[in-house]
């Protein structure tokens, strides 16, 4: 009967009896367990670079990427989601996270959403999805009807969509562009896919946004400088990013950010070119917000 069972839901080799073993023996049984991960990160890597390709395309056309999925995996992608306008300054629009259920769903399990396909097409209807979209649906089983009813109403908008799943699948359903198996193996607790389904997908989602948004000219070296300063952390990351590489002294950074409205990036260009805020707005637009691209055209 195992067989037939998702990958995630199968037992386990090594978690007989879980109830008498001690907690040191549990600890070193979960932290091994995560070994699986990177190994199915690797085995999953070329269609990982595909479907952020297929991201990145969609975003610069001025798209958006949503998550779509339930539970677990659906928190997952309203987390990774809610990251980016802090992280990158990204409109809370272009990167959205939908989860079965809605917000209620976040902290407590909504009962039949994820068996819910009509939901699905209402949460997107809502978008008014189009070609120039990405949808990446999340489901450790690769079966939620809302995940999969969603994808195949994407694919009728024709926007682009992925797959991620923990268990192998027939790719014979023509809705779904991207199929990304992260197989991981039967978890320690059976069917507990927030354990190691849920750390190597969650894993994934950082790659997805992250490298999309070095790749839209967010980055710039290993600094976040589209960072959208919202506390006093992030203040001080922003102070730390120019101090790094400006040298300038606390009061100067201060009112060159003061200057810069708060923008690392234009901030940055301005001290570099000696421009006021205006003109290096209108660089930065020149070249896509790639502050490397700017300070080339430049001549810096």
């Amino acid at each position: 009967m195992s067989e037939s069972l998702p990958l995630t839901e199968q037992a386990h080799p090594d978690s007989q009896r879980l109830e008498q073993q001690s907690i040191q023996h549990l600890v070193a049984l979960m932290r091994n367990d995560q070994q699986n991960v990177l190994s199915a990160l690797s085995a999953a890597e070329p269609a990982i670079i595909a479907t952020i390709e297929s991201t990145v395309r969609a975003l610069r056309a001025g798209g958006r990427l949503f998550y779509i999925g339930a539970g677990t995996s659906g928190r997952l992608g309203v987390l990774d989601a809610a990251e980016c306008p802090p992280t990158f300054r990204t409109d809370p629009q272009q990167v959205q996270g939908l989860i079965a259920g809605g917000e209620v769903a976040l902290s407590r399990a909504v009962e039949g959403a994820e068996d819910n396909e009509s939901l699905a097409i209402a949460d997107l209807e809502k978008q008014q999805l189009g070609p120039q979209d990405m949808v990446i649906g999340i489901a450790a089983s690769g079966k939620t009807p809302y995940v999969r009813a969603g994808l195949r109403f994407a694919h009728a908008q024709d926007a682009c969509t992925a797959l991620i799943a923990c268990t192998p699948l027939p790719q014979d359903d023509p809705a779904i562009q991207h199929w990304l198996f992260l197989l991981t193996g039967p978890e320690i607790l059976s069917g507990s896919t927030r354990l190691k389904a849920g750390t190597v997908t969650k894993m994934v989602l950082n790659m997805i946004s992250t490298i999309s948004m070095i790749q839209l000219g967010k980055v710039y070296d290993h600094y976040m400088i589209d960072l959208q300063i919202t506390n006093a952390k992030l203040q001080q990351r922003a102070r730390r990013i120019i101090h790094e590489l400006t040298g300038l002294s606390a009061g100067a950074i201060d009112d060159l950010l003061q200057a810069a409205q708060g923008e690392v990036k234009t901030a940055l260009l301005m001290h570099f070119q000696q421009l006021d805020y205006a003109a290096a707005r209108q660089q930065l637009d020149a070249v896509a917000g790639h502050l490397h691209q700017a300070l080339q055209v430049s001549g810096d």
